[in-house]
C-alpha cells in the first residue's frame, strides 16, 4: 500500500511538469507567404506563421519551403533592354530556409523565414546584367522539425505565388 501511495504522489508531482512542457504543438491560423518588401532581394518570399503549445522557453526548429520554384532570368543590356538572343533561362527546383526560434512564456512562436528563388548564376551575360524576370513558387509551407508537424499555405486560386519583374517579350 505504501508503494502505491508513493507512486501516486510521484505521478501527481510530474503532471504540472508535463503541462508546462507543452505537449500539444499546433499551428494557429494560416501560414502566409508574400513577396518581401524592398529593398529585400527581388523575388524573395517571407513565409510566416504562429505556432502554440510548444512549451515555455523552448527552442523549436523550422523549415520553410516551396516544393517547386521556377525563376526565369534574362540578360539586360546597359540600355535596360533585353537583346533578341537566346538569353532567357529557367531554373527550377525546391527551395527552403531553416531556422530556430524560442517560444515565449506563453508557449507560442510567431516567426517568419525568407525563401529565395533558384539562383541564376549559370546564365552568362557578357557585358550585360543577369536579371530576374519572373518567379513562381508552388506548394509553400512550413514544418516544425522539432515536433514533426507541418502546415501549407492556402490560396484561393491554387497554391502558387508568382510575380513578373521584367518583361522582355516572347
Amino acid at each position: 500500500m505504501k508503494k502505491l501511495v508513493v507512486a501516486a504522489i510521484f505521478s501527481a508531482a510530474l503532471i504540472p511538469n508535463i503541462v508546462l512542457a507543452g505537449g500539444n504543438p499546433h499551428f494557429i491560423g494560416p501560414v502566409t507567404a508574400k513577396f518581401a518588401a524592398p529593398p529585400a532581394n527581388q523575388g524573395s518570399v517571407d513565409v510566416c506563421w504562429k505556432e502554440a503549445g510548444v512549451g515555455n522557453n523552448q527552442s523549436i526548429s523550422y523549415l520553410a519551403s516551396a516544393q517547386s520554384a521556377t525563376a526565369t532570368y534574362v540578360c539586360v543590356n546597359n540600355g535596360g533592354n533585353c537583346p533578341a538572343a537566346a538569353n532567357k533561362v529557367n531554373f527550377t527546383g525546391p527551395v527552403s530556409k531553416s531556422g530556430s526560434f524560442s517560444s515565449a512564456k506563453n508557449g507560442a512562436i510567431n516567426a517568419c523565414l525568407r525563401i529565395e528563388p533558384p539562383s541564376g548564376d549559370a546564365l552568362d551575360c557578357p557585358g550585360q546584367t543577369v536579371t530576374l524576370s519572373e518567379v513562381r513558387y508552388s506548394d509553400i509551407g512550413v514544418k516544425d522539425t522539432t515536433n514533426n508537424i507541418e502546415k501549407m499555405t492556402v490560396y484561393i486560386n491554387g497554391n502558387d505565388l508568382s510575380k513578373t519583374f521584367v518583361s522582355c517579350g516572347d
